[in-house]
């Protein structure tokens, strides 16, 4: 046996250089099989995710731009919403610092509140179950005059964005005095506002003459126009409390600053007397449109007794208007012909109208419940106004009437991100099956949990983060002791 081994070792020793042999092997191997990994197919890995400041998933997702999103995802960064689609397919593809779930919830465009006077949270009940002419006459118009200062416009904007924030809406056009006072405060809240300073044939809390008025609506327009958040307007009050001259300055104004007019239009039948007698039979539309007034960047408060003529003429003009159901019907004022206005081409929105004994809160959820209601039974036809209709209004309808369509009102890559989340987990809200109709008919603003504008959140699990509410509630009750004794005082 050791003899075939020392044979086999004899054979194996007369091989020339056994080792060099084997290692040149190895080296050609090596060459090849590295050849063939650069040669072969590379299968690249998963791209790294990208940062993001929020992603809100989970959700149904009305994107108010096209059919809703189940179990879908929203991603802001910058102020702007930069993707929205399925949670399967968004969430791996972004690290967001901030992750809000909102499963059994629904993701919207922040409502748009497209006529308010927000400082008027302090007059709050003050003078309810009256007609627009005894209640502004008899009530407003002498407290506006006892009370308004820009310390109290200061604390009414912080109750009304505390309000506003608490329901979902992120961005309101609104009317009033010391409306420069009132950008800060809205800036500060991180609510986005088209403000009107409002001007009118009397002496009023900020400006005691007309001249004064249009000195301090050049000011507030140079102050700030072209702000992220705020965007300046003037704001005559109506047609039979402004006369014709300084309707022309008005306009003239506006074309020549480059901003939005607020007006009351068309609000009680009253109002319609009133212009008939002083403009030879005209209705108060017909009147705005022979003096060159309407144009598209005015928004028309009310419309509740618009003709089929006017109607015509607005959608011509592209006017819009800001239907306000709850205020309309608490001073009964009449039913706005919205569906006739809608199908006519007019941009229509939805607003609150002032939280001082003509509506006397600011939750468009509500709104958009008495919205679709009101027509339904003016119009003796169910389908009237659908839950669908009514939640166009409140946002992108808002958002076109206020000629920002292309920036707000729909959650889509590009667009500011105003957003907000509504919890369909309670009691009152379930079972969904059709979230619509969830939000509209059975949620009200004590649904919302999250609210986000220009992609700051504001509100998140309920607690308002930009406003100090203990200390506005506070002062609001001591504005209510004021209130009190100046109107009792002699």
């Amino acid at each position: 046996m050791r003899k075939i081994e020392n044979e086999k070792l004899k054979i194996e020793n007369r091989r020339p250089f056994p080792i060099l042999r084997f290692s040149i092997f190895n080296f050609q191997f090596s060459i090849l099989f590295a050849a063939t990994l650069l040669l072969a197919p590379v299968t690249p890995a998963s791209a790294a995710p990208r940062t993001a400041d929020i992603l809100i998933t989970g959700g149904t997702v009305l994107t108010m731009a096209g059919p809703n999103i189940e179990n879908g995802s929203v991603v802001i960064s910058g102020g702007k919403i930069v993707a929205v689609g399925p949670s399967a397919q968004i969430d791996s593809k972004y690290h967001a610092k901030t992750t809000i779930h909102a499963r059994g919830s629904a993701v919207l465009p922040g409502f748009v509140n497209a006529h308010t006077h927000i400082p008027m949270t302090l007059f709050r009940g003050i003078a309810d179950d009256r007609d627009l002419m005894d209640w502004l006459t008899h009530f407003i118009f002498p407290a506006e005059a006892k009370n308004v200062t820009a310390d109290f416009v200061k604390w009414g904007t912080r109750l009304g964005a505390i309000e506003m924030i608490q329901s979902g809406t992120t961005t309101f056009a609104d009317m009033y005095y010391f409306e420069s006072d009132e950008a800060r405060e809205t800036k500060a809240a991180g609510l986005r506002g088209v403000l009107g300073e409002t001007v009118i044939d009397f002496p009023v809390a900020d400006n005691k003459t007309w001249d004064d008025a249009m000195r301090y609506c050049r000011a507030y327009v140079k102050r700030w126009k072209g702000d992220r958040l705020i965007t300046p307007a003037i704001a005559p009050h109506a047609p039979f409390t402004v006369s014709e001259d300084h309707l022309k300055q008005v306009r003239a104004l506006a074309t020549e600053l480059g901003v939005p007019i607020l007006i009351h239009v068309s609000e009680t039948k009253n109002e319609l007397q009133q212009i008939a007698e002083k403009h030879n039979g005209m209705t108060p539309g017909q009147y705005l449109e022979s003096i060159g007034f309407l144009g598209d960047d005015v928004v028309a408060a009310h419309g509740v007794w618009l003709t089929p003529d006017e109607i015509k003429t607005f959608a011509q003009r592209k006017t819009g208007v800001t239907h306000c159901p709850e205020s309309n019907e608490m001073l009964a004022s009449g039913a706005a012909p919205v569906a006739a206005m809608r199908a006519a081409g007019v941009d229509v929105g939805l607003g609150t109208d002032g939280p001082a004994g003509s509506n006397n809160n600011l939750d468009m959820i509500e709104e958009m419940a008495s919205a679709a209601r009101l027509q339904k039974v003016t119009r003796g036809d169910p389908k009237a106004l659908s839950a669908r209709d009514v939640l166009e209004m409140a946002t992108i309808g808002g958002a076109r009437v206020l000629n920002m369509g292309d920036r707000i009102g729909t959650i889509e890559a590009g667009k500011r991100a105003d957003v907000i989340v509504i919890d369909l987990m309670q009691p009152k809200t379930q079972p969904v099956y059709s979230v619509e109709s969830a939000v509209v008919y059975a949620a009200d603003g004590a649904n919302v949990t999250t609210t986000i504008c220009d992609g700051k959140i504001l509100m998140r699990n309920r607690k308002v983060l930009t406003v100090d509410v203990p200390a506005t509630l506070a002062k609001a009750k001591e504005y209510r002791d004021k209130v009190l004794a100046s109107l009792q005082a002699k």
